[in-house]
């Protein structure tokens, strides 16, 4: 049995450790409330940019845009969205593992894919696995997320499709459904023709037929609306993300904080034998020498 020094020590240590984990926890809570409403926000853009386009295309089916029609896939570009920082239970986890599963289903060799990895978990796990990068350096994912911290890549992997490079780009994020419960999402950016949201209804109750005059064309708005659907689709996918990180971690700070407190409950409990034995064996002692002086 450990003696009550070292007891005592792992109870200091732990409930310190618990004090720690506990603020973390409120730090989370605290930020996911701040996601939540980033997201909140966010999705309504998305969901008129599609309309707008869906508007645009119904309008005039004689337009085409090399984003919106699929080829034969030689190279696909895959975008991992993952954390900076540890300490949030299986959420970087849970996308990697989602991430190989497919990757030994659809591809023979490293050759036929290409990464991008947004965080700085993912970027660790894509050198580790030895896989081809489009770019060199760490592209960090800030609590205070900004559209411009992801504009460079954003470019490189739509001029990417656009010459040719690559013939599908397909994003790797955590959606955020709840504070308990995300889900690892894989969702094909380009071609836009495997996007459900082109698909989806206008606001419009169909009561009358609407007539739209685009200036200077439907051509050159679908040509300036495409590309800017498609970082926004992908900026979306960071924001969910990041809440879902946030959840992820407020979860395991509060799981690490209960289980803290219930080994400190079991180390007390510990700590309690030993002093009772300690009091025990100095009673025998003190018994036994006043025995011996009679």
């Amino acid at each position: 049995m450990q003696s009550m020094r070292e007891i005592k020590t792992r109870i200091n240590a732990t409930e310190k450790t618990s004090q720690i984990t506990n603020a973390m926890h409120m730090v989370s809570a605290a930020k996911l409330k701040k996601a939540e409403r980033s997201i909140k926000a966010f999705r309504p853009l998305t969901r008129r940019l599609s309309r707008v386009l869906s508007r645009v295309l119904n309008n005039d089916h004689t337009l085409s845009h090399a984003m919106l029609e699929s080829r034969e896939i030689d190279k696909v570009c895959y975008i991992i969205v993952s954390s900076d920082r540890g300490l949030a239970g299986p959420y970087n986890n849970n996308i990697f593992k989602a991430f190989e599963k497919h990757i030994k289903q659809h591809h023979q060799s490293h050759d036929e894919f290409e990464i991008a990895a947004l965080g700085l978990k993912a970027f660790q796990f894509a050198k580790r696995k030895g896989y081809t990068m489009i770019h060199d350096d760490v592209i960090q994912v800030r609590d205070d997320t900004q559209y411009l911290d992801f504009q460079s890549i954003s470019d490189s992997f739509i001029k990417g499709y656009l010459s040719g490079k690559f013939d599908r780009i397909v994003v790797f994020y955590n959606q955020f459904i709840n504070t308990l419960s995300q889900e690892v999402k894989q969702e094909t950016l380009v071609p836009l023709e495997l996007n459900p949201l082109l698909n989806q209804d206008d606001d419009d109750d169909g009561s009358y037929d609407a007539l739209y005059i685009y200036e200077p064309g439907a051509k050159q708005v679908l040509q300036t609306l495409l590309p800017m659907y498609v970082v926004n689709l992908l900026f979306g996918s960071i924001l969910e993300a990041k809440a879902s990180e946030h959840a992820s971690r407020m979860t395991a700070m509060q799981s690490a904080t209960d289980n803290a407190k219930d080994l400190i409950k079991d180390l007390q409990l510990q700590y309690n034998r030993a002093r009772q034995d300690s009091i025990t064996t100095e009673l025998t002692d003190i018994i036994g020498g006043a025995e011996a002086l009679n």
